[in-house]
């Protein structure tokens, strides 16, 4: 097990980037001020040790659900005061309803069609906090609960990019599910690992709205995300599963990078080695796998994911590691030879990759060197925005 848990935030960099670039001087200053925060909270995240320690330390839920939502009062203190507990009745506020039920309907998911007891497996309670700082354009689980931010609430109409970050209920999905994955493979948030990490989120995130929605896979959009953008935004969410890079391409935030196909896998070492732009890889491959199996998607391919991501991945694991791993799953669970199995095979073929092939290992993490903290970093990034702008 490696030896802090990453902040997983659901807006990517790159998106905040382009805005610090692109914006208005109000909206960069915003996206500015989000880096930072998230940066900040990043750094203080680093010598916290692996989540099982959180987990074992929290209240368990006896025999179901464990909700509880916070409001943080737009300040930084986590969890802030209790506004809504298990059982109580919606209160006027639609963030704090929308955080309970999002993470409700999570739990659901696990329990119901996976048979798992919340994050833990062992009824680790439902902590959210909503009106994290003032108008926060992000939200993240932080190892231990979910925090969302306002979006541009605070700005005039014309100028807003986010709406509140628990409209989207795929979002607290997403969210959530990352503390599956700490939990059980443990995916190295970096490079390929990394990438599989998000797409892991992604997945059960999507499965999530369409359980509520009663969703078959032919009868869902499959974007990640949808409701985050205000209509001032040409974009339909922050990301799409059934055509990466589609998903937006506007003045303001540019256009979706996300690739769907091995030919056009990023390498970077921004973004923590790209995982929120090379995800778009598997995120398709389970797109095609669903849609091919038909029905819902959570059941049999859902089904595959979840033994893989329980029972097969590791830390270190890559984009063919999944191929093969999801397809040894598909042969367990419904048989070698099974049209579930040729599903698997087929899904991964589309995005390039072929069963059992030789996989290509992933770079090294780069080792940091003294003084090489986030915050240095985040300046000479505004230091390029800078010049970017004023180059225009």
């Amino acid at each position: 097990m490696h030896t802090h848990c990453p902040l997983y935030c659901v807006v990517p960099p790159h998106m905040l980037k382009k805005i610090a670039e692109n914006g208005s001087s109000v909206q960069a200053e915003k996206a500015m001020r989000s880096i930072v925060t998230t940066e900040q909270l990043r750094g203080r995240r680093q010598g916290i040790s692996s989540m099982s320690s959180f987990s074992m330390s929290m209240a368990l839920g006896p025999s179901g659900k464990l909700r509880t939502v916070y409001d943080a009062r737009n300040g930084l203190t986590l969890p802030g005061a209790i506004v809504r507990k298990e059982g109580e009745p919606p209160v006027a506020d639609p963030a704090v309803n929308e955080a309970y039920d999002g993470s409700g309907i999570t739990y659901d998911l696990l329990a119901e069609i996976y048979g798992r007891n919340s994050i833990d497996g062992k009824g680790m309670k439902l902590d959210s906090t909503v009106h994290y700082q003032k108008s926060y354009d992000n939200a993240f689980w932080d190892g231990r609960q979910m925090v969302y931010g306002d979006g541009d609430d605070d700005l005039p109409v014309p100028q807003r990019i986010f709406n509140r970050f628990t409209v989207a209920m795929d979002v607290i999905g997403h969210e959530l599910v990352h503390g599956v994955t700490q939990l059980e493979a443990n995916l190295v948030y970096w490079d390929q690992s990394g990438a599989l990490n998000e797409s892991m989120s992604d997945v059960f995130g999507i499965l999530t709205k369409q359980y509520f929605l009663k969703q078959s896979a032919d009868e869902s959009n499959w974007l990640i995300g949808e409701g985050l953008f205000s209509s001032n935004v040409n974009g339909t969410g922050l990301r799409s599963m059934k055509s990466p890079g589609s998903a937006y391409d506007d003045p303001v935030i540019g256009k979706d990078p996300q690739p769907g196909h091995m030919k056009d896998y990023i390498s970077t070492t921004q973004d923590n080695g790209g995982v929120h732009l090379n995800s778009g890889i598997p995120n398709h491959a389970f797109y095609v796998i669903a849609v091919d199996l038909g029905g819902y998607a959570w059941d049999k391919a859902g089904m595959i994911w979840y033994k893989t991501l329980t029972e097969k991945l590791n830390e270190r694991s890559n984009f063919q590691d999944a191929a093969n791993l999801t397809y040894q799953a598909a042969g367990e669970l419904y048989g070698n030879g099974s049209l579930e199995q040729s599903a698997v095979r087929n899904g991964w073929l589309k995005v390039g990759l072929n069963i059992d092939s030789v996989p290509v290992p992933p770079g090294p993490r780069p080792t940091p060197t003294p003084g090489s903290g986030c915050l240095p970093q985040i300046f000479k990034l505004f230091g390029n925005i800078g010049a970017a702008r004023k180059s225009k």
